[in-house]
């Protein structure tokens, strides 16, 4: 089995070296490529890009900012591993449990794998975030008769052809709702692993707002009600 990292970066400076090192450190089961999309980076992302040498990493440029979704889908289509797996360079997510997520596919319990958070005071500096997050999950579980924990996830791992098949549209954070809705829609239940998580403050380069979970909203309604598997 070969694993493909997607590995989205937009104005990481500051992180984005230590999140490919981490991620390339990582002692896995499997072979495994990382996929950066440098996503219209305007700080020095770029040049710290150039200076990265390691015959696992697949980096792609896009000329201007385009979103989460959109750096997600050019790293798909990049990608020539059998599972794929989304990273942040932000570090809020801890690259080394990256294998633990590949346990229930090794073992054949699973083909689609949730890393799902467990958030506290020592991990989350925004109640209102976290309240959001809940919100909605909730009301993914409620749309689709389901029991998922934290949608919002970045950690999601799953055979990279039925991520293809997905088809996903959405060019922003947006992208983690519409990726679960559309497994939720073809009966997919993805298993839960717990994962560690730190947030960052908007001050250290949080990017999401509260238009995103309106978004998110939006777009689980839409799946539900329209959206039909070919």
């Amino acid at each position: 089995m070969k694993l493909s990292i997607l590995m989205p970066v937009y104005n990481e400076e500051r992180t984005v070296a230590s999140a490919i090192k981490r991620v390339l450190d990582v002692d896995y089961p499997c072979e495994i490529e990382l996929v950066v999309v440098n996503d219209g980076s305007q700080d020095e992302t770029g040049a710290i890009l150039d200076g990265v040498s390691d015959p696992r990493l697949i980096r792609h440029d896009h000329p201007v900012n385009r979103g989460k979704g959109a750096a997600i889908r050019t790293a798909s289509t990049v990608a020539t591993g059998d599972f794929m797996i989304i990273c942040d360079a932000d570090l809020e997510y801890a690259p080394e449990e990256i294998p633990g997520l590949l346990e229930p596919v090794r073992t054949a319990e699973a083909t689609v794998v949730f890393g799902t958070r467990t958030f506290g005071s020592h991990s989350s500096y925004s109640y209102w975030y976290v309240v959001g997050n809940r919100v909605i999950t909730t009301a993914c579980n409620m749309l689709f008769n389901c029991y998922l924990t934290d949608l919002e996830t970045c950690f999601k791992l799953m055979p990279l052809a039925l991520f293809r098949e997905l088809d996903v549209r959405s060019p922003g954070f947006g992208m983690e709702a519409e990726v679960a809705a559309k497994l939720l829609k073809r009966g997919v239940r993805p298993f839960e692993v717990p994962v560690s998580y730190r947030a960052r403050r908007r001050e250290e380069g949080k990017k999401i707002t509260w238009k995103d979970g309106v978004a998110a909203l939006w777009i689980l309604s839409r799946i539900r009600v329209r959206h039909r598997i070919s």
